[in-house]
């Protein structure tokens, strides 16, 4: 059931059902080992949780700034998402 949004979208960049078939199952695979990845993570960085939180707080204020004709560059998301999750880390091994 995973992933069937996205089966719309990759048809809207190709009609080759191989590609579409492919890149779904790649993004259930990708999205799988990150899951495994982070549940680990989060059990070792206490303040990793609450960083990821945040990141998702900031995407909805830029998608809703969007909405509204205000558009936040690629690049500063990315520094600001690197950055909150880089304090995640940072003060959760601090706090070890």
């Amino acid at each position: 059931l995973f992933a069937v949004d996205s089966i719309p979208a990759v048809f809207a960049v190709t009609d080759d059902p191989i590609i579409v078939f492919t890149s779904n199952i790649a993004a259930i695979l990708g999205l799988r080992s990150l899951y495994q990845v982070l549940s680990v993570a989060v059990q070792d960085l206490v303040y990793l949780e609450k960083a990821v939180a945040v990141v998702l707080g900031f995407v909805g204020i830029k998608l809703g700034l969007e909405v509204f004709g205000f558009e936040v560059s690629s690049l500063l998301s990315l520094a600001v998402i690197l950055g909150i999750l880089g304090f995640g880390v940072g003060f959760s091994l601090y706090a070890q």
